[in-house]
């Protein structure tokens, strides 16, 4: 479905537009017509989405394994657990201390996925969190609902919960590594470094917004009584 687009009246009759406006009309019809012209990729669940857009992105790949939790307590006082947030879509990133230029350089990237994703209609079905290390810089919109920026109490907790994520990885963990979790997050789409291409990231959210959310099977109940 296409969104649906307000002009103002002197748009309609020709006269002087809005640049801002306009630009942003186009951003959210270009997207609408990308999720549209990928159904393929739209329709696959699990690893098929996976081996399509490991196909289309050479910095995407899929994990074999399944993510593990994550809970924490922030400075703020913030509790967060990510099970909260099984309902969406959910981008995690990690931006520990002294990681420099390669993860600003990838924040940057993500919140330009962000922006994007929040112009189509999947901007309820989604979100962003970063858990990050003392003092290091975020991009705007930290306190918007649908991302979190988090910094755990606990000095070094950012660096052993990216170690443990990047687990899942079989290329390693050289650079940071941004996961996009499908609902539930029984299973995760890595992406790796800033060099992927914003549009796949973005067609990889849409189909993970579109697959049915995975039943929890017997170990997961275990695995979750005991969490």
């Amino acid at each position: 479905m296409m969104p649906r687009i307000r002009m103002s009246f002197a748009e309609q009759a020709g006269g002087r537009r809005d640049p801002a406006g306009a630009a942003r009309w186009m951003r959210a019809g270009l997207l609408a017509l990308l999720a549209m012209s990928e159904p393929a990729l739209a329709n696959h669940p699990g690893d098929r989405l996976g081996e399509a857009m490991a196909a289309k992105e050479s910095s995407f790949e899929h994990a074999r394994r399944n993510p593990p939790g994550l809970q924490l307590r922030a400075v703020d006082g913030t509790e967060f657990d990510l099970r909260d947030l099984e309902e969406k879509v959910v981008v995690l990133s990690f931006v520990p201390a002294g990681c420099g230029t390669s993860c600003a350089d990838q924040q940057a990237l993500l919140a330009r996925v962000r922006e994007a994703v929040n112009d189509t209609l999947m901007r309820d079905l989604a979100a962003f969190v970063t858990v990050m290390a003392h003092g290091s810089p975020t991009a705007a919109g930290g306190g918007d609902a649908d991302r979190l920026d988090l910094v755990p109490r606990e000095d070094g907790a950012v660096a052993e919960l990216r170690a443990d994520w990047a687990r899942m990885s079989d290329r390693g963990a050289e650079g940071p590594i941004a996961y996009v979790l499908g609902r539930g997050a029984q299973e995760a789409g890595l992406f790796h470094g800033s060099g992927f291409a914003r549009v796949n990231m973005i067609r990889y959210i849409n189909g993970l917004t579109n697959a049915h959310p995975p039943e929890p099977g017997p170990l997961d109940r275990i695995r979750r009584f005991f969490e």
